[in-house]
């Protein structure tokens, strides 16, 4: 396990760069912390360090997956699963297809399909250690 501490927002595209760098051989990235702890603003600051324009990047919620490319124009898909009633409508919207696609998934509240995922992710928590310090921790 590794631990990041994030001090600010100012911190965030750094400690991006070295979640990018650890994000190697894993497609599949789980997003846990508590509501506001900072998840869509983290995968914001991952998406721009993998070459994704800033502007494009935005929250999930309400369409439940968001596709953008990053630098060597490769699908990356960002998911948010906070509104689901149960895994069968991440199956409806063909989350099993995305996660075996190889392309880079990034889920939030993963545990409300806790079922689907494979076994083979890593698991990024995110909990608030003050009004805009966070600590980032890294499981395979």
């Amino acid at each position: 396990m590794l631990t990041l501490a994030i001090p600010g927002l100012e911190a965030l595209p750094a400690v991006a760069d070295q979640v990018r760098d650890a994000l190697q051989g894993h497609n599949i990235v789980c997003f846990e912390g508590e509501m506001g702890a900072g998840k869509t603003t983290f995968i914001k600051a991952l998406c721009v360090s993998l070459g994704v324009p800033e502007d494009e990047v935005s929250s999930p919620t309400f369409s439940l997956v968001n596709e953008y490319r990053d630098a060597r124009n490769q699908p990356i898909y960002h998911f948010d699963f906070y509104r689901l009633n149960n895994p069968g409508e991440a199956e409806d919207i063909g989350a099993l297809e995305y996660f075996d696609s190889g392309y880079l998934c990034l889920i939030e509240w993963p545990s409300r399909i806790e079922a689907l995922l494979p076994p083979e992710r890593l698991l990024l928590t995110l909990t608030v250690t003050g009004p805009s310090s966070r600590e980032l921790k890294i499981e395979n």
